[in-house]
């Protein structure tokens, strides 16, 4: 496809005021309060993968309302050291994989954590293993709108509660030096590493590569590459309720959560994306760190990429970015 959106001169620029329930933070206070009060134990499983050089386990921990989530748990064969960890939730429809699919970080030295999201894994990639056991008003085939029409409800506050309590396991995890634990995702992840970044005040890094869940009254009406038209498709039949939906999406709204994040962030945002409109990204990209005056950022910009964004030629930079962050550099 060509370009539909902005000149990017002017997606550099892009800040939209972007609606936001005066109880956001009260609302994500008491829904991480909540959960945590609802943990249980952590189980950690070794797994036998014929990988000579990393080491794997298999992890349970407890997610929004307890609810056990899936996750591998990854490091160098035979390392001692406390080590930082980096901590990923994949794209929509995706899941954990298989452990043999997660070597790169773990062979360049870190601790490294992938987990489910609950209820997909069974749209691409090697499956996931994470139920999601509540249930749902009407809604469209898809996430998207399931429970949307209370934010106490719906799907992606679980969601993203359960990527925080990740970094909680993560920092818990036997080898993993807790004070440094970098979060990142790309799509659907992408939008829920922003979450974390909002939530988790003491992050050393974050990587949302390009990022899903932001601007939602811009993307809904923009993006016609699911998954954004579940919304809009939802909107055409349930026509009475589009004030209600959208107070629901912005307690999740990524650009929300970016302006309350603190941490060193390493973006990526392509020019040609049809499922990210990339004005929702730089909107969000835009204000990330903006409550603390300014927090070092910086994006890459792929002019002639759709959704996949850099692929690899990210992941390269991301290493480098760990190192520099880390010190090693």
């Amino acid at each position: 496809m060509a370009h539909v959106d902005l000149p990017l001169d002017q997606l550099r620029r892009f800040a939209p005021d972007v609606a936001e329930p005066a109880d956001f933070d009260t609302f994500w206070k008491r829904t991480l309060a909540e959960a945590r009060a609802a943990a249980g134990d952590v189980e950690v499983v070794p797994v036998e993968t014929g990988l000579n050089h990393v080491d794997v386990f298999d992890v349970t921990f407890p997610g929004f309302g307890g609810h056990p989530i899936k996750a591998w748990y990854a490091r160098p064969a035979g390392a001692t050291e406390q080590l930082p960890c980096i901590v990923e939730i994949t794209g929509y429809g995706g899941g954990r994989g298989l452990p043999i699919e997660h070597t790169l970080w773990p062979s360049a030295g870190y601790a490294y954590m992938i987990l489910d999201t609950r209820g997909q894994g069974s749209a691409w990639g090697s499956g996931g293993d994470t139920p999601d056991p509540v249930g749902s008003t009407a809604a469209l085939p898809g996430y998207m709108t399931r429970g949307i029409l209370d934010p106490e409800d719906y799907y992606f506050r679980r969601v993203i509660t359960d990527a925080v309590l990740a970094v909680d396991t993560a920092r818990a995890l036997p080898g993993v030096d807790a004070s440094r634990v970098a979060f990142k995702g790309g799509s659907q992840g992408g939008g829920v590493t922003l979450g974390v970044a909002g939530l988790v005040p003491d992050l050393i890094a974050v990587m949302p590569d390009v990022p899903f869940l932001c601007y939602f009254e811009r993307a809904v009406s923009m993006a016609d590459t699911m998954p954004y038209p579940e919304i809009r498709q939802y909107l055409s039949v349930h026509r009475d309720v589009t004030e209600q939906v959208f107070r629901t999406l912005s307690y999740v709204d990524g650009v929300n959560f970016s302006k309350r994040a603190t941490a060193p962030a390493l973006w990526s945002i392509a020019l040609m994306d049809d499922v990210c409109p990339p004005s929702t990204c730089f909107a969000a990209y835009n204000r990330y760190g903006e409550r603390a005056g300014g927090v070092p950022k910086e994006v890459t910009v792929y002019p002639y990429n759709g959704h996949e964004g850099g692929g690899a030629h990210q992941l390269a930079l991301q290493l480098a970015f760990m190192s520099e962050v880390l010190g090693y550099a």
